[in-house]
């Protein structure tokens, strides 16, 4: 090898360990993912929105919205002493995870534009403080599924 290719091997192999160390470095950063997302099939002009979401980041963030197609007015509910009430927002806790479940904290999907069908899917977006937007399809269930009797 001669001075020149040498000196090229090594710019090449520093920008590919530059690269890779940079598509690693936001490793603090949330890092969510989610899953068992469902929404009861409605009954009347509101809805439930359920789903667990993970963050296997080292830095929390927040769901501060939710947006859908078929609702203007989506909200985040908790449940405090059995009473419902609107948030503006809630935690995903770094390296752990919020749970939206029946009986608990959830979406609420209110004057909806239309009713959903069970085995149609609603899409929603979820809106992060810090990750920014994530797309999640919420399949339509029936009016009385509930995971944890499964």
């Amino acid at each position: 090898m001669n001075r020149r290719t040498t000196v090229l091997s090594a710019a090449v192999a520093l920008a590919a360990a530059l690269a890779l160390t940079g598509c690693g470095s936001g490793s603090d950063e949330p890092r969510l993912t989610v899953n068992g997302a469902f929404m009861p099939q409605p009954v009347n002009d509101m809805a439930g929105g359920f789903l667990t979401i993970s963050n296997s980041g080292a830095e929390a963030d927040k769901l501060t919205s939710v947006t859908s197609g078929i609702s203007d007015d989506v909200q985040i509910h908790e449940v405090k002493d059995q009473k419902m009430q609107k948030v503006a927002s809630f935690d995903v806790p770094a390296n752990g995870e919020l749970k939206l479940e029946r009986g608990g904290n959830h979406l609420m999907f209110m004057n909806l534009k239309k009713q959903p069908k069970q085995g149609e899917k609603v899409t929603v977006e979820l809106h992060f403080e810090k990750a920014g937007v994530l797309k999640v399809d919420l399949p339509v269930e029936a009016p009385n599924h509930n995971p944890k009797q499964h």
